[in-house]
């Protein structure tokens, strides 16, 4: 049987909203770690949901990719057979082509304009891009900025030639990857860790919070700051839950969702600080390098997405924000 029906049959015992002696359940599930500052945001969305409804609604959050991979929770979403999600902006290009524009390298001139982007009637724009694919975006959490570590030292892009890299399944990742002259290779988040120790990748890209709690710093003892893309993580909720509730119960969840956000953003500080001492604790050579040079090296690709009506436009739009 196709996977994601398997675990859409498995999981319809969990149904992604029920309701349990008048309390309306919403199950949310992602693969990353439990104390990964996007888990405890969502712990905190629970919270606040709580509290607004007067308990009347429930957030069950299941980490560590208990009920699938990324792209399999989306397609739960889609049948209806979870109530939430988070996803990487990346894996959205299949759904949306709006969600392209996050995967152009340094979009972003800095934290304020990025926050100015994603808060603005830009970010909400792409937000709700998704809902014909019977998803829908809630608000965007941080995910820093991603930069490269492998098992030898990239100082300049030239030392990027040849090497695999592995990268999300986003189109504009493998043109990055190849811009830079390396060999793009998509592979799960849970396989990385076995694919690094048997060669089947040299290296990886993503921020530091996620490559210190996935322990690849264990095999990759370079970590290469050149911050190439800002790609944020986008929460999602299906839109048959979505429709289920009422005006009220929306914007508990909305608002919930919204201060969960920027509840994450500070756990996201205090976690990459934490994050880049605990790798160099353990033998990790932490590079910065020169971001002029790497910026160069993939210039082209704006030209390039310029081509293109949506990412084109946005890319445009998002270069005359001022915060």
């Amino acid at each position: 049987m196709y996977r994601p029906l398997l675990l859409f049959a498995c999981v319809l015992a969990f149904a992604g909203c029920s309701r349990e002696r008048e309390v309306t359940v919403i199950k949310l599930a992602h693969g990353l770690d439990s104390e990964h500052p996007v888990h405890k945001a969502m712990v905190f969305l629970g919270e606040r949901l709580a509290e607004k409804s007067g308990a009347t609604m429930r957030v069950d959050v299941y980490s560590g990719g208990q009920l699938g991979t990324e792209r399999e929770s989306i397609e739960l979403l889609q049948l209806g057979g979870l109530g939430m999600t988070k996803t990487s902006a990346s894996v959205l290009e299949g759904f949306a082509p709006q969600f392209k524009v996050f995967g152009l390298p340094y979009l972003f001139r800095d934290e304020a304009h990025k926050l100015a982007v994603l808060e603005g009637p830009i970010g909400d724009e792409i937000l709700a891009a998704p809902t014909a694919k019977f998803v829908r975006g809630l608000c965007y959490y941080e995910a820093g900025n991603r930069s490269f570590y492998a098992k030898k030292p990239i100082r300049t892009p030239d030392d990027l030639a040849g090497l695999k890299i592995r990268v999300q399944e986003s189109p504009m990742a493998f043109a990055l990857i190849r811009a830079f002259g390396g060999s793009a290779t998509p592979i799960a988040w849970g396989e990385l860790y076995t694919s690094l120790q048997q060669g089947v990748v040299d290296g990886a890209e993503n921020n530091p919070p996620s490559f210190h709690l996935s322990r690849h710093y264990e095999v990759c003892k370079f970590y290469t700051i050149n911050e190439h893309t800002a790609v944020p993580d986008v929460l999602l909720v299906s839109e048959h839950l979505w429709q289920k509730l009422d005006d009220q119960q929306r914007r508990w969840l909305q608002e919930a969702a919204d201060e969960s956000a920027v509840e994450q953003r500070t756990l996201w500080e205090v976690a990459t600080a934490k994050a880049l001492e605990e790798v160099k604790k353990a033998g990790v050579e932490i590079i910065y390098p020169d971001k002029a040079l790497f910026a160069a090296r993939v210039a082209s690709l704006h030209a390039d997405a310029a081509k293109d009506p949506v990412v084109g436009d946005l890319d445009r739009r998002i270069a005359e924000v001022r915060p």
